[in-house]
C-alpha cells in the first residue's frame, strides 16, 4: 500500500517523497488506518519495521487538518535517545506542515532546562519525553496537558523493565480523560496487559513479528572463550574491510573500555559509548558514527533500542545477553527496513545455556563456527550446561550432581601457587548495562 492511498495530508506527502519513502510497511499499513479512525491502539513490533512513523504520520495528518497549535500529543519514551530520534523524524515529516516538536530529557545543562521550560509552557504541539524528566516540570506547576489529544506510550515494555509504571500513571494523571492513546511494544507480557487495560479504551490489536529477528539479518555464533575474544575480534574486523558501520555490544560498561582498548591501533577508528558519558558526548560519537568518520562503536544496552542508524553492516555481541528480548533489539540494529547485515555472538561455555534459550524463542537454530586454529581452540556444543553460581547451585536454582571426586591427601592446599586460577581476559558479569538509574534515563 502507498501512502497516497491512504489519504494523507498533502504537504505530509511531499515531505515523505523527500524522504524517500514510497511504501507502506506491514505495522504501518495495518495501524495507520486504526490511528485515523481515533480508536486505541495496542501494537506488538520488532525493531526496525517502521512503528515511529506507523504512529507519528497519521498523528501529523490530524494535526496538519486542524491547525489549532495547541499541545495536542504526548510521546512517552523510555531514553533521552529515543527522545531525539522521534523529534528528528517528526521535523522531517512536517517540514512542510510548520508544526512544532520538542524533546524533553535529562543530561542537561540550565540552558536545556529553560528551553524545555519554555516549550512546554508555550502549546508546542508534540511533547516526546522521558518519564523522569517531564515529573520533573510537572511538578513545578506551569505545564499544562489540557488540550491533550493523543497520548503514545513507545517501547511500553522498555519503560516497565525501568521502573518508570508509577511515573507513567503520573504522567496520565495530568491528561485529559477523552484522549486517544497508543501503545507501542517489542512484547507482551503480562505487565504490558495490565498497563493497557488501565490506559487504553476499547483498544485494537496488530501484532507483527514478536521477538524475531528480521529476516534480513545473517546471524551466526563462535565458540569461543573470554580470553580468546579480543583477538577474534580483530580477526572479524580485519576479514571484512567492506564494513563500514560496525556495533559491538558488551553487558557491561568495562568490557566496553577494554574492548576499546584492545582495538586501538588498527587502522579504523573505535570509540566507545556507555552511561559513563554524558548526553553530549553520546551524540557526538553517534554523529560521528552516522557520517563515517568512525568505524567500530562499542557499546552497552544503550544503543540497542531507540537509536536509528542506517546501513549498519555487522553487530557483534562480545557476550551473549542475559535476555532474549534485547538480543532480538541488539541485532535489530542492523538489516533494518529492507536491508540486509551480518549479526554475529560469541558464546562461551557459560553463554551456552543461554543461547540455546534465545535459540529457542526465535524459533531458529543459528550456525555455530570455531574460531581459526591460530587464535586458540573452541570449546565443544554443549548447551545443557548451566553456569554455577557462588553457592554451587545451577541458574536453575537445582543443586549440581554430586560428581566431585574424593579428597586427596598429597594434594596441594587450596590457595598454593599450584591451584592458582587462570585470569580471564575479562571478568564475567551479568547486567544488562543499562538500569533506571543510568545516566541513559531520567529517573
Amino acid at each position: 500500500m502507498t501512502f497516497q492511498e491512504l489519504g494523507l495530508h498533502e504537504s505530509l506527502l511531499e515531505a515523505i517523497s523527500y524522504m524517500g519513502f514510497e511504501k507502506a510497511t506491514p505495522i504501518q499499513e495495518q495501524t495507520m488506518p486504526i490511528i485515523l479512525n481515533g480508536d486505541d491502539l495496542i501494537a506488538c513490533a520488532q525493531t526496525g519495521t517502521g512503528k515511529t512513523a506507523a504512529f507519528l504520520l497519521p498523528i501529523l495528518h490530524k494535526l496538519a487538518s486542524k491547525n489549532s497549535h495547541k499541545t495536542s500529543t504526548l510521546i512517552v519514551v523510555p531514553t533521552r535517545e529515543l527522545a531525539l530520534q522521534i523529534d528528528q523524524e517528526i521535523q522531517g515529516f512536517s517540514y512542510f506542515l510548520g508544526i512544532n516538536s520538542i524533546a524533553i530529557y535529562g543530561g542537561g545543562d540550565g540552558a536545556d532546562f529553560d528551553q524545555q521550560r519554555k516549550a512546554l509552557s508555550s502549546n508546542t504541539e508534540i511533547i516526546v519525553a522521558t518519564p523522569g524528566k517531564l515529573i520533573s516540570h510537572l511538578n513545578l506547576g506551569y505545564v499544562k496537558f489540557d488540550h491533550v489529544e493523543h497520548l503514545i506510550l513507545d517501547e511500553a515494555d522498555r519503560m516497565l523493565d525501568m521502573g518508570f509504571y508509577e511515573d507513567i500513571q503520573k504522567i496520565i494523571s495530568h491528561l485529559p480523560n477523552k484522549r486517544q492513546n497508543l501503545m507501542f511494544s517489542a512484547t507482551m507480557p503480562p505487565k504490558i496487559r495490565e498497563l493497557a487495560s488501565k490506559t487504553l479504551v476499547n483498544p485494537k490489536q496488530v501484532s507483527i513479528a514478536i521477538s524475531k529477528p528480521s529476516e534480513g539479518v545473517l546471524q551466526a555464533a563462535y565458540l569461543v572463550e573470554d580470553p580468546h575474544k579480543p583477538a577474534l575480534i580483530r580477526h572479524l574486523l580485519r576479514d571484512k574491510p567492506n564494513y563500514s558501520r560496525i556495533i559491538i555490544f558488551s553487558s557491561t560498561k568495562r568490557q566496553v573500555n577494554e574492548i576499546v582498548r584492545t582495538l586501538s591501533g588498527e587502522n579504523y577508528t573505535v570509540e566507545g559509548i556507555s552511561s559513563d558519558l554524558d548526553q553530549k558526548e553520546r551524540e557526538e560519537i553517534i554523529n560521528r558514527f552516522r557520517s563515517n568518520k568512525t568505524r567500530v562503536v562499542v557499546a552497552t544496552d544503550v544503543l540497542s533500542r531507540g537509536v536509528d542508524i542506517k546501513e549498519i553492516n555487522l553487530v557483534i555481541n562480545f557476550n551473549v545477553p542475559g535476555d532474549g528480548e534485547d538480543y532480538v533489539h541488539r541485532i535489530g540494529r542492523t538489516a533494518r527496513a529492507d536491508s540486509t547485515g551480518v549479526a554475529i555472538t560469541l558464546v562461551n561455555s557459560d553463554e551456552m545455556f543461554d543461547f540455546h534459550q534465545i535459540e529457542k524463542l526465535i524459533e531458529k537454530d543459528i550456525t555455530k563456527q570455531k574460531i581459526p586454529t591460530q587464535i586458540g581452540i573452541s570449546p565443544e556444543w554443549n548447551p545443557t550446561r548451566r553456569k554455577q553460581n557462588n553457592f554451587g547451585r545451577s541458574k536453575s536454582g537445582s543443586k549440581p550432581a554430586n560428581n566431585r571426586p574424593k579428597p586427596n591427601n598429597n594434594a596441594k592446599p587450596q590457595g598454593s601457587s599450584g591451584d592458582k586460577p587462570k585470569k580471564k581476559f575479562f571478568k564475567k558479569k551479568k547486567t544488562s548495562g543499562t538500569s533506571p538509574n543510568a545516566s541513559n534515563t531520567d529517573k
